[in-house]
Protein backbone atom coordinates (compact mmCIF):
# COMPACT_ATOMS: atom_id res chain seq x y z
CA UNK A 1 0.00 0.00 0.00
CA UNK A 2 1.16 3.36 -0.91
CA UNK A 3 2.41 5.99 1.58
CA UNK A 4 0.15 8.43 2.94
CA UNK A 5 2.42 12.11 2.94
CA UNK A 6 0.84 15.15 4.98
CA UNK A 7 2.23 18.38 4.52
CA UNK A 8 1.96 21.28 7.17
CA UNK A 9 0.75 24.48 5.54
CA UNK A 10 3.06 26.90 7.93
CA UNK A 11 6.21 25.04 8.40
CA UNK A 12 6.19 22.72 5.66
CA UNK A 13 6.65 19.83 7.40
CA UNK A 14 6.06 16.68 5.98
CA UNK A 15 4.70 13.27 8.06
CA UNK A 16 2.77 9.91 7.79
CA UNK A 17 0.06 9.95 9.72
CA UNK A 18 -0.52 6.91 11.84
CA UNK A 19 -3.71 4.67 10.98
CA UNK A 20 -6.13 6.01 13.30
CA UNK A 21 -5.64 9.34 12.04
CA UNK A 22 -5.61 8.01 8.58
CA UNK A 23 -8.90 5.99 8.83
CA UNK A 24 -10.47 8.94 10.77
CA UNK A 25 -9.57 11.45 7.90
CA UNK A 26 -10.48 9.20 4.86
CA UNK A 27 -14.16 8.81 6.70
CA UNK A 28 -14.23 12.74 6.54
CA UNK A 29 -13.10 12.72 3.52
CA UNK A 30 -15.96 10.21 2.42
CA UNK A 31 -19.06 11.45 4.35
CA UNK A 32 -17.88 15.11 2.58
CA UNK A 33 -17.65 13.58 -0.58
CA UNK A 34 -21.13 11.55 -0.16
CA UNK A 35 -22.55 14.97 1.10
CA UNK A 36 -21.33 16.80 -1.81
CA UNK A 37 -22.65 14.57 -4.45
CA UNK A 38 -26.34 14.18 -2.79
CA UNK A 39 -26.25 18.06 -3.01
CA UNK A 40 -25.31 18.10 -6.43
CA UNK A 41 -27.72 15.16 -7.49
CA UNK A 42 -30.45 17.09 -5.88
CA UNK A 43 -29.25 20.27 -7.90
CA UNK A 44 -29.14 18.48 -11.05
CA UNK A 45 -32.65 17.27 -10.35
CA UNK A 46 -34.01 20.56 -9.79
CA UNK A 47 -32.56 21.47 -12.91
CA UNK A 48 -33.92 18.83 -15.35
CA UNK A 49 -37.68 18.91 -13.31
CA UNK A 50 -37.41 22.76 -14.61
CA UNK A 51 -35.86 22.49 -17.80
CA UNK A 52 -38.68 20.06 -18.65
CA UNK A 53 -41.49 22.49 -17.28
CA UNK A 54 -39.75 25.19 -19.78
CA UNK A 55 -39.69 22.41 -22.60
CA UNK A 56 -43.16 21.13 -21.93
CA UNK A 57 -44.63 24.93 -21.60
CA UNK A 58 -42.81 25.82 -24.69
CA UNK A 59 -43.66 22.55 -26.86
CA UNK A 60 -47.43 23.44 -26.08
CA UNK A 61 -47.11 26.98 -26.82
CA UNK A 62 -45.66 26.01 -30.22
CA UNK A 63 -48.49 23.43 -30.85
CA UNK A 64 -50.91 25.68 -30.36
CA UNK A 65 -49.05 27.96 -33.01
CA UNK A 66 -48.83 25.31 -35.61
CA UNK A 67 -52.76 24.11 -35.17
CA UNK A 68 -53.52 27.86 -35.55
CA UNK A 69 -51.40 27.98 -38.15
CA UNK A 70 -52.68 24.73 -39.97
CA UNK A 71 -56.21 25.88 -39.16
CA UNK A 72 -55.73 29.30 -40.94
CA UNK A 73 -53.76 27.23 -44.10
CA UNK A 74 -56.57 24.59 -44.29
CA UNK A 75 -59.20 27.45 -44.83
CA UNK A 76 -57.17 29.38 -47.11
CA UNK A 77 -56.72 25.79 -49.18
CA UNK A 78 -60.23 24.39 -48.79
CA UNK A 79 -61.30 27.81 -50.38
CA UNK A 80 -59.18 27.47 -52.91
CA UNK A 81 -59.89 24.01 -53.46
CA UNK A 82 -63.30 24.69 -53.41
CA UNK A 83 -63.07 27.23 -56.52
CA UNK A 84 -60.55 24.67 -58.19
CA UNK A 85 -62.93 21.93 -58.03
CA UNK A 86 -66.39 23.53 -59.12
CA UNK A 87 -64.37 25.12 -62.53
CA UNK A 88 -62.98 21.72 -63.54
CA UNK A 89 -66.54 19.73 -62.43
CA UNK A 90 -68.28 22.93 -64.40
CA UNK A 91 -66.21 21.77 -67.36
CA UNK A 92 -66.01 18.12 -66.78
CA UNK A 93 -69.70 18.37 -66.87
CA UNK A 94 -70.34 20.57 -69.68
CA UNK A 95 -67.75 17.92 -71.84
CA UNK A 96 -69.98 15.19 -70.33
CA UNK A 97 -73.18 16.78 -71.39
CA UNK A 98 -72.02 17.42 -74.92
CA UNK A 99 -70.20 13.86 -75.36
CA UNK A 100 -73.99 12.98 -74.13
CA UNK A 101 -75.95 14.84 -76.51
CA UNK A 102 -73.72 14.00 -79.52
CA UNK A 103 -74.35 10.42 -78.63
CA UNK A 104 -78.03 9.90 -77.49
CA UNK A 105 -78.96 9.29 -80.95
CA UNK A 106 -76.54 6.58 -81.58
CA UNK A 107 -77.44 4.84 -78.33
CA UNK A 108 -80.98 5.29 -78.95
CA UNK A 109 -80.61 3.13 -82.49
CA UNK A 110 -78.03 0.93 -80.39
CA UNK A 111 -80.47 -0.02 -77.44
CA UNK A 112 -83.08 -0.52 -80.20
CA UNK A 113 -80.74 -3.14 -81.95
CA UNK A 114 -79.37 -4.57 -78.75
CA UNK A 115 -83.17 -4.70 -77.58
CA UNK A 116 -83.77 -7.13 -81.03
CA UNK A 117 -80.87 -8.70 -80.38
CA UNK A 118 -81.83 -9.85 -76.94
CA UNK A 119 -85.35 -10.54 -77.89
CA UNK A 120 -84.05 -13.02 -80.32
CA UNK A 121 -81.45 -14.40 -78.18
CA UNK A 122 -84.63 -14.99 -75.81
CA UNK A 123 -86.19 -16.53 -78.51
CA UNK A 124 -83.41 -18.76 -79.39
CA UNK A 125 -83.52 -19.94 -75.70
CA UNK A 126 -87.21 -20.52 -75.48
CA UNK A 127 -86.53 -23.10 -78.61
CA UNK A 128 -83.73 -24.91 -77.12
CA UNK A 129 -86.01 -25.00 -73.81
CA UNK A 130 -88.98 -26.46 -75.41
CA UNK A 131 -86.66 -28.74 -77.52
CA UNK A 132 -84.86 -30.16 -74.14
CA UNK A 133 -88.37 -30.11 -72.31
CA UNK A 134 -89.80 -32.34 -75.63
CA UNK A 135 -86.74 -34.66 -75.08
CA UNK A 136 -87.44 -34.66 -70.91
CA UNK A 137 -91.22 -36.01 -72.31
CA UNK A 138 -89.49 -38.42 -74.70
CA UNK A 139 -87.58 -39.94 -71.81
CA UNK A 140 -90.30 -39.69 -69.48
CA UNK A 141 -92.54 -41.44 -71.78
CA UNK A 142 -90.11 -44.36 -72.35
CA UNK A 143 -89.33 -44.69 -69.03
CA UNK A 144 -93.26 -44.99 -68.03
CA UNK A 145 -93.43 -47.84 -71.09
CA UNK A 146 -90.15 -49.79 -69.41
CA UNK A 147 -91.57 -49.23 -66.10
CA UNK A 148 -95.11 -50.94 -67.36
CA UNK A 149 -93.52 -53.40 -69.25
CA UNK A 150 -91.58 -54.62 -65.91
CA UNK A 151 -95.13 -53.76 -64.30
CA UNK A 152 -97.05 -56.34 -66.80
CA UNK A 153 -94.19 -58.90 -66.62
CA UNK A 154 -94.70 -59.08 -62.67
CA UNK A 155 -98.44 -59.15 -63.18
CA UNK A 156 -97.37 -62.01 -65.61
CA UNK A 157 -95.85 -64.12 -62.63
CA UNK A 158 -98.05 -63.33 -60.64
CA UNK A 159 -100.42 -64.31 -62.52
CA UNK A 160 -99.06 -67.19 -62.76
CA UNK A 161 -99.27 -68.38 -59.42
CA UNK A 162 -102.57 -67.29 -59.18
CA UNK A 163 -104.00 -68.97 -62.43
CA UNK A 164 -105.00 -72.21 -60.72
CA UNK A 165 -106.63 -70.46 -57.92
CA UNK A 166 -108.69 -68.25 -60.51
CA UNK A 167 -109.29 -71.34 -62.46
CA UNK A 168 -110.72 -73.08 -59.64
CA UNK A 169 -112.75 -69.99 -58.73
CA UNK A 170 -114.44 -69.93 -62.64
CA UNK A 171 -114.93 -73.43 -62.30
CA UNK A 172 -116.95 -72.99 -59.68
CA UNK A 173 -118.54 -70.15 -61.47
CA UNK A 174 -119.70 -71.94 -64.38
CA UNK A 175 -120.73 -74.98 -62.65
CA UNK A 176 -123.14 -72.65 -60.52
CA UNK A 177 -124.80 -71.00 -63.61
CA UNK A 178 -124.48 -74.16 -65.19
CA UNK A 179 -126.19 -75.68 -62.46
CA UNK A 180 -129.05 -73.02 -61.93
CA UNK A 181 -129.95 -73.49 -66.45
CA UNK A 182 -129.64 -76.82 -67.32
CA UNK A 183 -129.31 -78.97 -63.43
CA UNK A 184 -129.57 -82.64 -65.56
CA UNK A 185 -127.52 -81.73 -67.77
CA UNK A 186 -124.92 -80.87 -65.07
CA UNK A 187 -125.68 -84.47 -63.52
CA UNK A 188 -124.50 -86.02 -66.56
CA UNK A 189 -121.78 -83.98 -67.14
CA UNK A 190 -120.55 -84.62 -63.17
CA UNK A 191 -121.05 -88.40 -64.03
CA UNK A 192 -118.99 -87.85 -67.18
CA UNK A 193 -116.07 -85.87 -65.32
CA UNK A 194 -115.17 -82.04 -65.24
CA UNK A 195 -112.27 -82.62 -67.95
CA UNK A 196 -115.40 -81.19 -70.55
CA UNK A 197 -116.08 -78.50 -67.87
CA UNK A 198 -112.12 -77.71 -67.56
CA UNK A 199 -111.88 -76.80 -71.14
CA UNK A 200 -114.64 -74.69 -71.64
CA UNK A 201 -113.25 -72.37 -69.00
CA UNK A 202 -109.67 -71.78 -70.13
CA UNK A 203 -111.51 -71.32 -73.48
CA UNK A 204 -113.48 -68.47 -71.47
CA UNK A 205 -110.48 -66.99 -70.17
CA UNK A 206 -108.47 -67.34 -72.81
CA UNK A 207 -110.81 -65.28 -75.20
CA UNK A 208 -111.40 -62.85 -71.63
CA UNK A 209 -107.43 -62.70 -71.75
CA UNK A 210 -107.26 -62.14 -74.93
CA UNK A 211 -109.94 -59.38 -75.31
CA UNK A 212 -108.50 -57.37 -72.61
CA UNK A 213 -104.73 -57.52 -73.99
CA UNK A 214 -105.71 -56.53 -77.16
CA UNK A 215 -108.63 -54.09 -77.35
CA UNK A 216 -108.31 -52.81 -80.68
CA UNK A 217 -108.40 -56.54 -81.83
CA UNK A 218 -110.93 -58.53 -83.07
CA UNK A 219 -111.37 -62.07 -81.26
CA UNK A 220 -114.32 -64.39 -82.15
CA UNK A 221 -115.20 -67.36 -79.99
CA UNK A 222 -115.81 -70.27 -82.46
CA UNK A 223 -119.76 -72.05 -81.56
CA UNK A 224 -119.41 -75.49 -80.30
CA UNK A 225 -119.94 -78.21 -83.04
CA UNK A 226 -118.54 -75.79 -85.28
CA UNK A 227 -115.44 -77.41 -86.85
CA UNK A 228 -112.35 -75.35 -86.50
CA UNK A 229 -110.31 -73.53 -83.73
CA UNK A 230 -111.67 -72.62 -80.38
CA UNK A 231 -110.88 -68.29 -81.25
CA UNK A 232 -109.99 -66.30 -83.18
CA UNK A 233 -107.98 -63.07 -83.10
CA UNK A 234 -107.94 -60.48 -85.85
CA UNK A 235 -104.68 -58.50 -85.73
CA UNK A 236 -105.70 -54.48 -86.38
CA UNK A 237 -102.68 -51.81 -86.54
CA UNK A 238 -103.05 -48.20 -85.14
CA UNK A 239 -105.46 -47.32 -87.94
CA UNK A 240 -108.04 -50.46 -87.53
CA UNK A 241 -106.68 -51.63 -91.04
CA UNK A 242 -106.88 -55.66 -90.34
CA UNK A 243 -102.97 -57.10 -90.93
CA UNK A 244 -103.38 -60.74 -89.79
CA UNK A 245 -104.88 -63.58 -87.92
CA UNK A 246 -104.03 -65.75 -85.32
CA UNK A 247 -106.28 -69.00 -84.19
CA UNK A 248 -106.43 -70.99 -80.93
CA UNK A 249 -107.08 -74.24 -79.86
CA UNK A 250 -107.54 -74.76 -76.42
CA UNK A 251 -106.71 -78.25 -74.54
CA UNK A 252 -106.68 -79.16 -70.58
CA UNK A 253 -105.90 -82.88 -70.79
CA UNK A 254 -103.48 -85.13 -68.92
CA UNK A 255 -101.78 -86.21 -71.86
CA UNK A 256 -100.81 -84.41 -75.16
CA UNK A 257 -103.21 -85.81 -78.12
CA UNK A 258 -100.97 -86.96 -81.32
CA UNK A 259 -103.20 -85.48 -83.95
CA UNK A 260 -104.09 -81.77 -82.27
CA UNK A 261 -101.07 -80.27 -84.67
CA UNK A 262 -102.22 -81.63 -88.52
CA UNK A 263 -106.02 -81.10 -86.76
CA UNK A 264 -104.89 -77.14 -86.46
CA UNK A 265 -102.47 -76.50 -89.36
CA UNK A 266 -105.76 -77.56 -91.57
CA UNK A 267 -108.41 -75.46 -89.94
CA UNK A 268 -105.44 -73.00 -90.18
CA UNK A 269 -105.86 -73.34 -93.93
CA UNK A 270 -109.28 -73.11 -93.58
CA UNK A 271 -109.76 -70.04 -91.88
CA UNK A 272 -106.58 -68.30 -94.07
CA UNK A 273 -105.10 -67.55 -90.86
CA UNK A 274 -101.08 -66.58 -90.43
CA UNK A 275 -100.25 -68.38 -87.41
CA UNK A 276 -101.77 -71.52 -84.97
CA UNK A 277 -101.56 -71.59 -81.52
CA UNK A 278 -102.09 -74.26 -78.97
CA UNK A 279 -102.76 -73.61 -75.48
CA UNK A 280 -102.43 -76.52 -73.41
CA UNK A 281 -101.87 -77.58 -70.01
CA UNK A 282 -100.00 -81.07 -70.84
CA UNK A 283 -97.04 -80.21 -73.18
CA UNK A 284 -95.76 -82.58 -75.86
CA UNK A 285 -92.86 -84.76 -74.61
CA UNK A 286 -89.46 -83.02 -75.34
CA UNK A 287 -91.14 -79.82 -74.96
CA UNK A 288 -90.26 -78.22 -71.04
CA UNK A 289 -91.86 -74.90 -72.17
CA UNK A 290 -93.06 -72.78 -74.92
CA UNK A 291 -92.12 -73.83 -78.23
CA UNK A 292 -92.61 -74.58 -82.06
CA UNK A 293 -93.36 -78.09 -83.45
CA UNK A 294 -94.61 -78.67 -87.01
CA UNK A 295 -95.08 -75.75 -87.31
CA UNK A 296 -97.47 -74.62 -84.59
CA UNK A 297 -96.64 -72.85 -81.26
CA UNK A 298 -97.23 -74.67 -78.58
CA UNK A 299 -97.29 -73.24 -74.96
CA UNK A 300 -99.10 -73.10 -71.59
CA UNK A 301 -102.28 -70.62 -70.27
CA UNK A 302 -99.28 -68.49 -68.13
CA UNK A 303 -97.45 -68.27 -71.13
CA UNK A 304 -100.17 -67.43 -73.45
CA UNK A 305 -100.26 -63.82 -72.76
CA UNK A 306 -96.47 -63.23 -73.83
CA UNK A 307 -96.68 -65.45 -77.42
CA UNK A 308 -99.79 -63.36 -78.45
CA UNK A 309 -97.53 -60.21 -77.64
CA UNK A 310 -94.75 -61.44 -79.87
CA UNK A 311 -96.81 -63.06 -82.51
CA UNK A 312 -99.11 -59.99 -82.86
CA UNK A 313 -96.09 -57.60 -83.32
CA UNK A 314 -94.48 -59.93 -85.77
CA UNK A 315 -97.42 -60.12 -88.08
CA UNK A 316 -97.60 -56.05 -87.91
CA UNK A 317 -93.73 -56.02 -88.70
CA UNK A 318 -94.46 -58.46 -91.34
CA UNK A 319 -98.11 -56.41 -93.05
CA UNK A 320 -95.75 -53.02 -92.44
CA UNK A 321 -92.56 -54.48 -94.53
CA UNK A 322 -95.33 -55.88 -97.13
CA UNK A 323 -97.20 -52.58 -97.35
CA UNK A 324 -93.78 -50.61 -97.64
CA UNK A 325 -92.65 -52.70 -100.59
CA UNK A 326 -95.86 -51.80 -102.52
CA UNK A 327 -95.40 -48.87 -104.94
CA UNK A 328 -91.94 -48.71 -104.02
CA UNK A 329 -90.16 -48.52 -107.62
CA UNK A 330 -92.97 -45.68 -108.17
CA UNK A 331 -91.89 -44.02 -104.58
CA UNK A 332 -87.90 -43.52 -105.41
CA UNK A 333 -88.66 -42.01 -108.96
CA UNK A 334 -90.85 -39.54 -107.42
CA UNK A 335 -88.62 -38.36 -104.96
CA UNK A 336 -85.72 -38.49 -106.84
CA UNK A 337 -87.23 -36.18 -109.40
CA UNK A 338 -88.47 -34.20 -106.91
CA UNK A 339 -84.65 -33.92 -105.33
CA UNK A 340 -83.18 -32.98 -108.19
CA UNK A 341 -85.61 -30.23 -109.20
CA UNK A 342 -86.04 -26.74 -109.32
CA UNK A 343 -88.75 -26.67 -106.57
CA UNK A 344 -86.44 -28.22 -104.19
CA UNK A 345 -83.64 -26.42 -105.10
CA UNK A 346 -85.04 -22.71 -104.93
CA UNK A 347 -86.31 -23.50 -101.41
CA UNK A 348 -83.23 -24.98 -99.89
CA UNK A 349 -81.42 -22.05 -101.34
CA UNK A 350 -84.22 -19.83 -100.15
CA UNK A 351 -83.72 -21.17 -96.74
CA UNK A 352 -79.67 -20.69 -96.83
CA UNK A 353 -80.47 -17.49 -97.83
CA UNK A 354 -82.33 -16.19 -94.55
CA UNK A 355 -79.86 -18.85 -92.35
CA UNK A 356 -76.64 -16.76 -93.96
CA UNK A 357 -78.77 -13.17 -93.73
CA UNK A 358 -79.57 -13.69 -90.23
CA UNK A 359 -76.45 -14.96 -89.11
CA UNK A 360 -74.45 -11.37 -90.74
CA UNK A 361 -77.22 -9.22 -88.77
CA UNK A 362 -76.19 -10.80 -85.66
CA UNK A 363 -72.68 -10.40 -86.22
CA UNK A 364 -73.53 -6.96 -87.19
CA UNK A 365 -75.45 -6.12 -84.32
CA UNK A 366 -72.93 -7.74 -82.00
CA UNK A 367 -69.80 -5.55 -83.77
CA UNK A 368 -71.46 -2.67 -83.09
CA UNK A 369 -72.62 -2.99 -79.32
CA UNK A 370 -68.84 -3.87 -78.63
CA UNK A 371 -67.73 -0.81 -80.17
CA UNK A 372 -69.78 1.13 -78.20
CA UNK A 373 -69.33 0.22 -75.38
CA UNK A 374 -65.39 0.23 -75.64
CA UNK A 375 -66.23 3.84 -76.54
CA UNK A 376 -68.30 4.78 -73.23
CA UNK A 377 -65.16 2.36 -71.90
CA UNK A 378 -62.70 4.70 -72.57
CA UNK A 379 -64.68 7.73 -71.98
CA UNK A 380 -65.28 6.57 -68.00
CA UNK A 381 -61.53 6.01 -68.08
CA UNK A 382 -60.73 9.72 -69.18
CA UNK A 383 -63.03 10.83 -66.20
CA UNK A 384 -61.56 8.55 -63.10
CA UNK A 385 -58.00 9.44 -64.82
CA UNK A 386 -58.71 13.21 -64.88
CA UNK A 387 -60.77 12.93 -61.10
CA UNK A 388 -57.11 10.74 -60.00
CA UNK A 389 -55.06 13.72 -60.97
CA UNK A 390 -56.53 16.21 -59.10
CA UNK A 391 -57.11 13.71 -55.55
CA UNK A 392 -53.47 13.31 -55.94
CA UNK A 393 -52.37 17.24 -56.35
CA UNK A 394 -54.31 18.00 -53.23
CA UNK A 395 -53.63 15.13 -51.17
CA UNK A 396 -49.91 16.13 -52.12
CA UNK A 397 -50.77 19.97 -50.60
CA UNK A 398 -53.65 19.34 -48.06
CA UNK A 399 -52.87 15.57 -46.66
CA UNK A 400 -54.81 12.83 -47.30
CA UNK A 401 -57.56 13.05 -44.81
CA UNK A 402 -58.37 16.65 -46.18
CA UNK A 403 -60.81 16.45 -48.78
CA UNK A 404 -62.60 13.16 -50.00
CA UNK A 405 -62.85 13.25 -53.42
CA UNK A 406 -63.76 9.58 -54.32
CA UNK A 407 -66.32 9.05 -57.30
CA UNK A 408 -66.61 5.46 -56.19
CA UNK A 409 -66.75 3.82 -53.22
CA UNK A 410 -64.99 0.51 -52.02
CA UNK A 411 -67.63 -1.88 -53.53
CA UNK A 412 -67.64 -0.07 -57.07
CA UNK A 413 -63.86 -0.48 -57.13
CA UNK A 414 -64.49 -4.26 -56.42
CA UNK A 415 -67.03 -4.48 -58.75
CA UNK A 416 -64.75 -2.94 -61.85
CA UNK A 417 -61.85 -4.85 -61.09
Amino acid sequence: MASFIITCPNCKHQFEPGDSMRDEIEKELRTKVIDWQKKKDEEFRNKEALYQQQLQLKDEEINKRLASEKQKLQAELQVQLTKSIAADFENQMKLLQQNLADNEEKLKSARSKELEFLQKEQALKNREQELELSVQKQLQQEREKLTEDIRKIEEQRVSAKEHDFVMKVKELEKQLDDQKKLAEEMRRKSEQGSMQLQGEVQELLLEELLQTTFPFDKVSEVGKGVRGADCIQTVRNQFGVEAGKIIYESKRTKDFGGDWIEKLKTDMRNLGADVAVIVTQTLPKGMERFGEKDGVYICTFTEVKSVALLLRNAILKIYDAKKSQENKGDKMVLLYDYLIGNEFNEQWKAIREGFMSMKLSIQRERDAMEKLWKAREKQLEKVLLNAAHIRGSIEGIAGVDAVNLNLLDEQDNLLLD
